[in-house]
């Protein structure tokens, strides 16, 4: 089949799936997937696996710049699917769980979808999806009643190499953001060039190879994480959904050496009450991001794991943009949060003010970013486009200030802020003071408004275990760290905060059900 190796799109460039698979080649027996019902696929069966399905694909009809959907959760067929899209030339598109029928079908037709592929922890969400369905194909990856199962017939195709001409400037995906207050998220265009260059900057021989926990969703952050830990040599523990219980019991049985947790699921492992019988001593890095972070809490995980905490800061539009190493975090800003970094290696920071200047170190303004891993813009969206990204500069929205030696301090997202008597209130700055309170272990803060009055400062606690929520006592402890109007106008004392399909609190679920 000389027809799928033909000369390369930029001579010389190896786009990231390839590089994986030519990291399989090297230990082909090491078991680089251990599934959660602890089966075990090794990394000749990965590589050959993905080989056969980009054969399959292409034998389809797939082609370098189509779109291939991925309806799939934490699987391997959602690992192989992609690298084999990839591999054949197609862009991704990563469908998150969580979406309802409609907003997954818009996301199917706006990327041009040619291939929808659908992994059998997503069933119940191909069944109210078809019916909305306007794309030319469709397929399993595995059995079902009706579908095609495209891994049965990828079966019969030979395993051998699959190269299609791929170039650094080429999509390798449509990423989504977690939705908007229309409802729709946005969509965004990323090039093979500067994700395989985000890759090559992450990987730290320090702590190569490594064990990755994978029990965040695939389709989001996890997903890069498990590209790293395969492209170092390493393997990935495959979880369907995060479990406190399950991720503790997974660090002792399979020595995990790495995590990544949005910080609502790392407090929620550090209450869960089988920990202080966990044997975690196999953790080298705990990494987070994805939403502010408590600095008593990542004190709390530091007396747990000992000096491992790593953080990052980014958003779908940049991917990372700062980190902060164990040793830097006991860097506190004026607001109270702990330091989100300095910049990563290919990114460049600066502060505005509303009109677009450069503030100086100290300054409060929007973040503004420039990245090689940065988006080439949303797709089919060129007005949007154009708002946010100006001259390579992304504006990120989040507010904060950049201190003498480059380190980055956030006050919150733009959108976020809440307006009490005419002045700016930042959630994040009331939110860190709440968990400081010993009986407070999650919350949000987010502001509400009635028709005629004034935006309120509403905050959402759950409280400790052991502990009862007291309202007048709760008032008093922000009142005492901050003015009159950080104090919250409303206490909704709940069982748990309402998390987003990746793991962040969903404040526009909490104003739903609370308005």
């Amino acid at each position: 089949m000389s027809d799928l190796r033909p000369e390369t799109a930029d001579q010389g460039f190896v786009t990231y799936a390839q590089a994986i698979l030519d990291v399989l080649a090297r230990s082909p027996g090491q078991p680089v997937i251990i599934c959660h019902d602890r089966r075990q696929i090794t990394a000749d069966e990965l590589r050959d696996s993905v080989h056969r399905l980009a054969r399959e694909l292409i034998a389809r009809g797939v082609r370098r710049g189509q779109t291939v959907s991925l309806l799939t959760g934490n699987t391997p067929q959602a690992l192989i699917a992609r690298y084999a899209a990839n591999l054949a030339g197609a862009r991704v598109t990563p469908l998150y769980d969580g979406l309802n029928a409609d907003t997954l079908a818009h996301l199917v037709d706006f990327a041009d979808t040619e291939l929808l592929l659908v992994d059998p922890t997503r069933y119940a969400d191909l069944d109210r999806l078809e019916p909305l369905l306007k794309v030319p194909m469709l397929a399993t990856l595995g059995p079902h009643p009706v579908a095609d199962d495209i891994c049965a017939a990828a079966n019969g195709q030979p395993s051998a190499p699959v190269t299609v001409p791929v170039g650094t400037e080429d999509d390798w995906c449509i990423r989504h953001t977690g939705g908007t207050t229309t409802g729709l998220p946005k969509s965004l265009q990323m090039r093979h060039g500067p994700y395989r260059r985000t890759l090559e900057n992450l990987c730290s021989p320090e702590d190569a190879p490594f064990r990755y926990l994978a029990c965040t969703p695939l389709t989001h952050i996890a997903g890069l994480w498990a590209d790293l830990a395969l492209l170092q040599g390493g393997s990935v523990v495959l979880q369907p959904a995060f479990d406190a219980g399950e991720a503790l019991a997974a660090i002792e049985r399979e020595r995990i050496t790495r995590l990544f947790l949005q910080p609502p699921l790392l407090h929620r492992l550090l209450d869960h009450p089988a920990l202080p019988a966990t044997d975690t001593s196999s953790i080298r890095r705990v990494t987070y991001g994805g939403s502010p972070a408590s600095t008593a809490r990542l004190r709390q995980t530091e007396s747990v794991f000992g000096k491992v905490l790593q953080s990052w800061y980014g958003q779908n539009e940049t991917l990372g943009l700062t980190e902060v190493r164990p040793e830097e975090h006991d860097l506190v800003g004026r607001h109270g949060q702990i330091t989100v970094g300095r910049a990563m290696p290919g990114v460049e920071l600066r502060i505005v003010d509303r009109h677009g200047g450069v503030l100086p170190a100290g300054s409060e303004g929007e973040v503004h970013a420039r990245a090689h891993s940065a988006m080439n813009g949303y797709w089919k969206q060129p007005e949007l486009t154009a708002r946010v990204l100006h001259d390579g500069w992304v504006s990120t929205g989040d507010i904060g200030y950049l201190d003498d030696d480059g380190y980055l301090f956030l006050t919150d997202r733009g959108h976020d802020t809440i307006t009490v008597d005419g002045a700016p209130v930042y959630p994040s700055e009331i939110e860190e003071v709440l968990m400081a309170h010993p009986a407070v272990a999650e919350c949000a803060v987010f502001g509400m408004r009635h028709e005629d009055t004034p935006e309120r400062v509403h905050a959402a606690v759950v409280p400790a275990r052991g502990h009862s929520a007291d309202i007048d006592e709760l008032r008093d402890f922000v009142a005492a760290r901050k003015s009159g109007r950080h104090v919250p106008h409303t206490f909704h004392v709940l069982k748990a905060i309402p998390l987003s399909g990746i793991g962040k609190p969903d404040k526009h679920a909490l104003r739903r059900a609370l308005s």
